[in-house]
């Protein structure tokens, strides 16, 4: 089978493998909400990933919501959103993350979820007839201090505090 590319899929067999059969057809940028508001390009990520490690640092690679679009309309059956989760998870050990997802990293870090609820949002969820308190930790006295164990016990604070708030824009 014939390599992709020298780039940070490489790293990935499957998803170097996958991406490879990528014909460059656009299904995917036009399918995507994000990049309708954003300078979000699926298809030139995926590209970009083939060709440089540089993707580590690209602010694109964050702006994607995760919602599958791409990848359930890609006529190649890529793996596109996985591809991308994957070369997050490389930026991040290689000390890079964007700053809004840092921070909802060290909410998670500090509450046991991203959203903290605070006197407004209970006020709020009481509005709109839901529960105060919803399903997480602030529920549960013990929940709090299993989701840190569980954290501290992959690590995830350590690897939080040693990237960079910051990304840099590719210029490929």
């Amino acid at each position: 089978m014939k390599k992709f590319g020298t780039g940070i899929l490489d790293e990935l067999k499957n998803a170097s493998i996958d991406a490879s059969k990528c014909m460059q057809c656009g299904v995917c940028s036009a399918s995507c909400p994000s990049g309708r508001h954003t300078t979000l390009n699926i298809r030139k990520l995926v590209r970009i990933a083939g060709k440089t490690n540089d993707i580590l640092s690209n602010e694109e690679l964050w702006m994607c919501t995760t919602c599958y679009n791409c990848q359930e309309r890609c006529p190649r059956n890529i793996n596109i959103v996985d591809i991308l989760l994957d070369i997050r998870a490389i930026s991040v050990h290689q000390g890079f993350i964007h700053p809004e997802h840092r921070v909802v990293c060290e909410m998670l870090l500090e509450y046991g979820h991203a959203v903290p609820i605070n006197e407004k949002n209970r006020k709020e969820r009481v509005n709109l007839g839901l529960e105060e308190l919803p399903e997480t930790v602030h529920k549960y006295e013990d929940g709090l201090e299993e989701v840190k164990t569980l954290l501290a016990s992959c690590g995830f604070g350590k690897l939080i505090k040693h990237t960079e708030s910051r990304v840099t824009e590719d210029k490929t």
